[in-house]
């Protein structure tokens, strides 16, 4: 095989007060050539040196741990001038947490009883910048955000970063938020796959925001319908 062709590995830690489910995911990960893990940490407050340290390219992070849970230390990587990329561990995709995992930056999350493949899958997606949400899931995890007065705040900022889009921009934002890929996105906003994207780089730049679920979350925040509905100012 050329060597040009060869893979990158992927450098990977794994973050669990379980040691049970690190040792299962390490003996899951060994047998996936273009992945390494390069450390284990029992606790997000062992994170930081760990990463310091290792330089993973993904994190795969509790969300529930004693001391530093997977939210904050999630926050703290996410922080860092090239932080990895994480990905929330969780029992069950109701977890209301993992909301606030996504609204950190964390590029998707799995559950612990999904099978070795398709975690192997979700670290490979990761790597290369593609979140592991499905439309049917991001649904799910915006349907708990909560009402009251916080959404409402939530909603008002949300439009005031809108209004630094331009037009082109608030309509990806939207597609982005109801689940389209770039190919869907560009069928159905007449433009070409590299234009589309073109303007989800700059709306990430724009909006200093990590990923297209953060993307996708600002855009329900502020009430698809209505940015759907604005005009271009």
């Amino acid at each position: 095989m050329n060597a040009s062709a060869v893979p990158p590995v992927i450098r990977v830690l794994l973050v669990d007060d379980d040691p049970l489910v690190r040792s299962g995911l390490r003996l899951m990960f060994g047998g996936a050539p273009d992945v390494d893990v390069v450390g284990e940490a029992a606790d997000g407050s062992e994170v930081q040196p760990l990463v310091e340290r290792h330089s993973p390219d993904v994190v795969l992070m509790d969300i529930r741990m004693p001391v530093v849970d997977g939210l904050e230390a999630t926050e703290a990587l996410r922080r860092r001038e090239q932080p990895p990329e994480v990905i929330a561990l969780t029992t069950f995709h109701t977890d209301a947490h993992v909301l606030r995992a996504l609204r950190a930056g964390a590029a998707g999350y799995v559950l612990k009883d999904t099978s070795p493949e398709e975690i192997v899958e979700a670290v490979r997606k990761v790597a290369a910048g593609e979140p592991v949400l499905s439309p049917e899931v991001t649904r799910q995890l915006i349907s708990q955000v909560s009402g009251g007065a916080d959404r409402d705040k939530r909603a008002i900022w949300a439009r005031r970063q809108l209004d630094a889009l331009g037009e082109r921009e608030r309509e990806v934002a939207v597609a982005v938020a109801k689940g389209r890929s770039n190919a869907e996105i560009a069928a159905e906003l007449y433009m070409s796959v590299p234009t589309v994207k073109t303007h989800v780089s700059r709306i990430l730049t724009k909006l200093k925001l990590n990923n297209r679920v953060q993307i996708a979350l600002l855009a329900n925040d502020a009430g698809a319908d209505g940015v759907d509905e604005r005009k271009p100012g």
